[in-house]
């Protein structure tokens, strides 16, 4: 089959099956329920009971309130999708925010990344990049970046339905959304965190308390990496895939099938919002563990608690 005839494959006639409607529901719903629960509870402790403003806490904040946005978003995505929604005001409004913070929420964890890499790798040159101000600059331009990027792509965005497929966006486009809002933030937290990793591990010491932090730290890091790539992997690789056959000429029931499993793959995407609660929870157990030990240590533990608190 040709390309033009694939084209025929039309977006605006494209319906995902009755099982993946309810397999969705049920994903938005399961998302929005434990997700409102335990960033809630993110947002009590991150708040209340974490006193010391670090990069690391700076971060983390950003992060809630984008994945906050998102879960608030979802009642309104369920209903839009369900009602088959034509691609109005409210429509609008509630793609901006759903991709906004997702792209910030991605970004995020990829400066979180960063900032370990130069604290336990570089950690002589960490008090010139590293600074609770300098931390909430950068957020502060992600979020401004983001926003009027995506709001250009929004005004552009030529779709019948709310939360559908641009029909009219260029394939060079598609491939350099993938680029910046996957595969490098991947191939960044990855090589951060392989290095950081193993210089953590060149630091096993005999000195039991300091020991036992860093392989916590490295817990943390495997923690992350894996809630990453659970929740954005399978996404990316169905919109790559999608690409691939939607441009070479593949029957229109395979283009069907990928659709309806792009579908699903959107929700575990989105159940990023959930899963980063557990990197909450060990990052903030982390931090109040490591001051503890930093005063019953030695300048040297000190210095290194103190490197590996800030993971």
């Amino acid at each position: 089959m040709t390309t033009n005839a694939t084209s025929n494959c039309s977006l605006t006639s494209f319906q995902p099956y009755y099982p993946i409607y309810l397999v969705q529901l049920t994903l938005y719903i399961l998302i929005f329920f434990f997700g409102a629960i335990f960033n809630a509870l993110a947002l009590w402790v991150f708040f209340y009971k974490v006193k010391k403003w670090t990069e690391t806490r700076v971060y983390i904040v950003n992060l809630i309130f984008a994945d906050c946005s998102v879960i608030c978003t979802l009642p309104l995505m369920i209903y839009l999708h369900w009602k088959e929604s034509v691609r109005d005001e409210l429509c609008q409004a509630a793609e901006a925010i759903y991709f906004i913070n997702m792209e910030v929420s991605i970004y995020i964890i990829l400066f979180i990344s960063l900032d370990r890499y130069i604290a336990i790798k570089h950690p002589l040159k960490a008090k010139t990049f590293r600074s609770p101000a300098k931390a909430a600059l950068l957020c502060g331009f992600l979020w401004v970046s983001v926003i009027v990027a995506t709001t250009f792509h929004l005004k552009g965005r030529q779709a019948s339905y709310c939360f559908q497929k641009d029909t009219a966006r260029a394939p060079i486009l598609s491939l350099t959304s993938l680029l910046f809002v996957f595969t490098l933030p991947l191939a960044t937290l990855t090589f951060c965190s392989i290095e950081v990793i193993r210089n953590l591990k060149k630091r096993s010491s005999t000195n039991l308390p300091e020991d036992k932090l860093i392989h916590k730290a490295i817990y943390i890091i495997y923690t992350n990496m894996a809630v990453f790539l659970i929740c954005f992997l399978p996404a990316y690789l169905s919109i790559l895939t999608m690409f691939i056959m939607e441009n070479t000429g593949a029957t229109c029931f395979t283009i069907q099938v990928v659709r309806n499993v792009s579908s699903v793959t959107r929700c575990i995407a989105t159940s990023n919002c959930c899963l980063d609660s557990i990197c909450y929870y060990f990052v903030t157990k982390e931090f109040q563990e490591a001051l503890l030990l930093s005063k019953h240590s030695n300048d040297k533990t000190k210095t290194n608690a103190n490197h590996i608190s800030q993971i």
